[in-house]
């Protein structure tokens, strides 16, 4: 089997993404060829996301568009992750194209998925048990200077709007000497920005010793040499204790950045979606996180629409919006999923309303972002170079601290020359929509 050429399409969350590079790292060490331009590839694995309605249907869309390459060089297509963990056999019976399909627990199984395939019979691996090694390796996909570290599997909040509990099953805390293994294998390679991920990060070894982690963990990883930024993606906001924010606060290597998922910020909205704070208690705890952590720059995420969410509700959410002042947010309509508890409450949202919402959420938000995009304007900071702009080359983009990869925009230079990874001091000279505009300080 060696020889042949496998391409693989990473869709939904970072978690995800490192899903898909330990299974590109297997493929690769069984002598699978891995190529970028799925054209080119004998099979072809689309790595799913099952999350809410959208990615669902970006999935099946994306699994419908390779199909078309069967009649080409394709001569295996797979499904993996969220949605054929899920979905699987219904996932086969309505696309024929699909040759088989593994799922979260079945990363080790692609190498198999595909020789079973080429073999001519239906490649099917849902063991239900998660399989893939605390040791795993993995083949970056990211640039060479940022990397994913997932810390945790799975999850145990069990909120009432979520599937993630049902797809990728309780939460499991990896090893601290894998984490760190793997941290330093990182770090030898260039990677200069950590971004640490698991669906609930601040639950990091509950299940292993009873005692919440992550601090030590932080503490480990900050003392490997080559780090520049430690990044923490998804803290819950009812297990970020005073240990935890201390360490934050004590170790230079973490980033003053923390995506902190809120939800929603009426108490009524808040209980039905099975949260553990009051709008009063989250806002106690930004104000103790801003005091705590200067410079702090807050991510979070809400949902619009809830089923039984009124104007009143709505309006609650749009105030705490104006008080929090957070710095980066994500809005999302309710998506009804199947087998959660919310998905059988009875008041659900018509679209019209859900949409209307989420354009007037949006709105409140975007005059919060343009007020504190103006504020950044005349002031320099030290911004890592991510590359050039795949729109104009002429570009080249950055980040700050305050910027996590993918989500949160960039600096924009013209005429600069710099190498990926490479620190430099950046004045901000104006800004367009989320992103900064910029150039060298001193220039």
């Amino acid at each position: 089997m060696s020889g042949i050429k496998v391409a693989l399409i990473s869709l939904g969350c970072a978690k995800n993404l490192v899903d898909s590079e330990v299974i590109l790292a297997q493929l690769a060490s069984e002598n699978f060829k891995i190529v970028t331009n799925p054209a080119q590839a004998d099979a072809i694995i689309i790595n799913t996301c099952g999350f809410i309605e959208t990615a669902k249907q970006e999935s099946i869309n994306k699994i419908l568009e390779l199909a078309q390459l069967k009649n080409d060089k394709c001569q295996v297509l797979l499904a993996a992750g969220c949605l054929a963990q899920r979905y699987g056999e219904e996932l086969l019976l309505e696309i024929p194209e699909l040759d088989g399909i593994f799922g979260t627990n079945d990363l080790h199984a692609a190498a198999a998925a595909i020789r079973r395939s080429l073999e001519g019979k239906r490649a099917i691996f849902l063991q239900g048990e998660y399989q893939a090694s605390d040791y795993a390796a993995r083949l970056l996909s990211t640039p060479e200077h940022t990397a994913y570290l997932k810390i945790a599997e799975g999850c145990d909040n069990h909120c009432s709007y979520c599937a993630i509990p049902a797809i990728r099953g309780p939460y499991r805390s990896r090893k601290m000497d894998a984490i760190i293994k793997e941290a330093q294998k990182l770090a030898a390679k260039g990677v200069k920005e950590l971004n640490l991920v698991a669906q609930d990060i601040t639950l990091y070894g509950i299940d292993r010793s009873g005692r919440l982690e992550l601090p030590e963990l932080l503490t480990e990883l900050a003392a490997i040499d080559g780090f520049a930024w430690i990044r923490l993606l998804y803290a819950y906001p009812e297990r970020l204790n005073q240990r935890i924010v201390k360490t934050m606060a004590q170790l230079d290597k973490v980033c003053n950045y923390l995506d902190l998922p809120l939800q929603h910020a009426s108490d009524r909205i808040l209980r039905r979606m099975g949260r553990k704070l009051s709008s009063k208690e989250i806002l106690q705890l930004i104000a103790q996180l801003r005091q705590e952590i200067p410079n702090l720059t807050l991510r979070s995420s809400f949902i619009v629409g809830f089923p039984g969410e009124t104007e009143a509700d709505f309006q609650e959410l749009l105030a705490f919006l104006r008080l929090a002042k957070l710095d980066r947010v994500g809005f999302f309509s309710y998506s009804r999923e199947e087998g959660t508890a919310a998905a059988r409450y009875p008041d659900q949202i018509s679209p019209e309303v859900k949409k209307e919402r989420l354009n007037r959420a949006i709105s409140v938000q975007s005059e919060i972002i343009t007020q504190k995009q103006k504020s950044l304007v005349g002031k320099t900071f030290m911004a890592m170079v991510d590359g050039r702009s795949a729109q104009n080359p002429k570009i080249m983009l950055l980040r700050t601290e305050m910027q996590a990869p993918e989500v949160d925009g960039y600096i924009r230079v013209s005429g600069l020359q710099a190498k990926s990874g490479a620190f430099l001091p950046v004045r901000i000279t104006g800004f367009a929509g989320y992103d900064l505009i910029g150039e060298l300080e001193g220039k």
